[in-house]
């Protein structure tokens, strides 16, 4: 792809996802129920953020002609928070109101489907220097850990949950701890799936 065009998306989707965004923001302090420790707690806003970050500063390596394996590394990061967001929606929360996850209904659609396809394509597309090696990527579920942990450890205190698979009125911890190893078990997978994704292999060292 040329780098104008490639320039272009990066920067078009870096921007469809900010304003999703900044919509929600507004929306909610509109209408007075913006609660900025809540909202900055939802995994999807999370990950979206990283994924603007992640496509304006490779736009802006690729139009400077700057190569950095530490970008791709943050990078393979973004790509797999976001594809981990859409499955998750996907399976898990679909079939809630989209009342209760984004403020504007189009906004569910840019943060839940749109960018999460989009990074996908874009790592395809333009993928790293160097193929990372699974041991490598591994680092990258670290982040989902941490949010489990800090979304287990919060809830109890201001009786809030991001999401109802993390609340454990609805089947106790029991069913909290299936799910999360569930949904570990499958980030594992898109963690080699994604660190495959077509690049030079790293030498060997001898």
């Amino acid at each position: 792809m040329k780098k104008n065009y490639l320039v272009g998306y990066k920067v078009f989707f870096a921007l469809l996802g900010f304003s999703a965004i900044v919509t929600e923001i507004a929306t909610l302090v509109a209408t007075g129920k913006f609660q900025p420790a809540n909202f900055f707690s939802f995994f999807t806003i999370e990950a979206n953020i990283i994924a603007v970050i992640a496509f304006l500063a490779s736009a802006f390596a690729v139009y400077a002609g700057k190569k950095s394996i530490w970008l791709d590394y943050f990078r393979g990061a973004a790509t797999f928070f976001m594809i981990v967001t859409g499955i998750v929606f996907a399976i898990l929360l679909a079939g809630i109101e989209n009342a209760q996850l984004t403020a504007v209904p189009w906004d569910n659609t840019v943060l839940h489907y749109l960018v999460p396809v989009a990074i996908a394509i874009d790592w395809i597309m333009h993928p790293p220097m160097r193929r990372f090696t699974f041991r490598q990527a591994t680092a990258w579920i670290i982040f989902p850990i941490l949010y489990l942990v800090y979304s287990l450890v919060r809830g109890p205190i201001v009786n809030w949950y991001p999401y109802p698979f993390l609340d454990p009125v609805n089947g106790g911890y029991t069913q909290v701890l299936i799910t999360s190893l569930i949904i570990a078990a499958g980030g594992l997978v898109l963690v080699f799936l994604v660190s495959r994704v077509s690049g030079k292999p790293q030498a060997r060292r001898k």
